[in-house]
């Protein structure tokens, strides 16, 4: 089994896109016993079908990413990609200037703090301009999205970013078209394992709020695992259909 786990802040809060600090020290604990083989995000899908693997992202680039999470994942050795919203640097996640309910609102790494991790080790993806959603923006506004986000981070920080975020998980064919043609793969929030032959810029992920159960991770490769993402995902869905609705 193969696949993408997902993480956005470390923090006590219980909100969807925060994981607690003992949690994510189990994670971590797991993560680095060697019985998963963590790679890098860009090398997960030349690791063999039969083999148990899993690369580590995260999205936003919370501050608390840099306070928290890195120091544990540098010791250990984890690689890891944080995408980060190039015009939000250093300033909170209140996308378009607006708290959402239920979802703390918390500062983000600055440039010189993203800077310093990179030459620590860390791997630096896009994930957008301003979080937008993607499929509700005319073509001139979609490229600045995607395709102006990576000429951002290279600015800051002289590296290229090689990977994509679609901000909420939306996407759609233009936005897939231009992450082909700026990136070398792409990540959604669409809650599956990573299949044999995968679309590199429509990658799947899982994401590590429905792990916090303790021992739930350390299943990873079982039925139960497979059993239990499956039903994540479907649940997910029913969720969305009715809010559609």
């Amino acid at each position: 089994m193969r696949g993408i786990l997902t993480y956005h802040s470390i923090d006590n809060s219980g909100s969807v896109i925060s994981i607690d600090l003992a949690t994510f020290r189990s994670h971590v604990r797991w993560l680095a016993s060697g019985e998963v083989q963590v790679t890098p995000l860009e090398d997960l899908h030349t690791v063999p079908t039969d083999r148990h693997a899993v690369a580590i992202t995260f999205d936003d680039g919370f501050q608390n990413f840099a306070d928290i999470a890195w120091p544990l994942l540098k010791e250990h050795q984890i690689p890891v990609t944080v995408f980060v919203v190039t015009q939000r640097v250093g300033t909170n996640n209140a996308w378009g200037g607006k708290d959402e309910r239920g979802i703390p609102t918390l500062p983000l790494m600055t440039w010189d703090t993203i800077r310093t991790l990179i030459d620590e080790g860390l791997t630096i993806g896009s994930h957008g301009r301003t979080h937008a959603h993607l499929p509700g923006l005319d073509n001139a506004a979609l490229a600045a999205e995607v395709s102006r986000s990576a000429d951002d981070i290279h600015r800051a920080t002289s590296v290229r970013p090689g990977s994509f975020c679609f901000p909420f998980g939306e996407f759609d064919p233009r936005a897939v078209a231009l992450a082909r043609t700026n990136y070398d793969l792409a990540v959604t929030t669409e809650l599956a394992t990573v299949p044999g032959e995968p679309d590199l810029h429509q990658l799947p992920r899982l994401d590590a709020y429905y792990y916090r159960s303790v021992g739930r991770l350390e299943r990873w490769g079982s039925r139960s695992f497979e059993r239990y993402v499956c039903l994540r995902r479907l649940a997910r869905n029913a969720r969305r259909s009715l809010v559609s609705r």
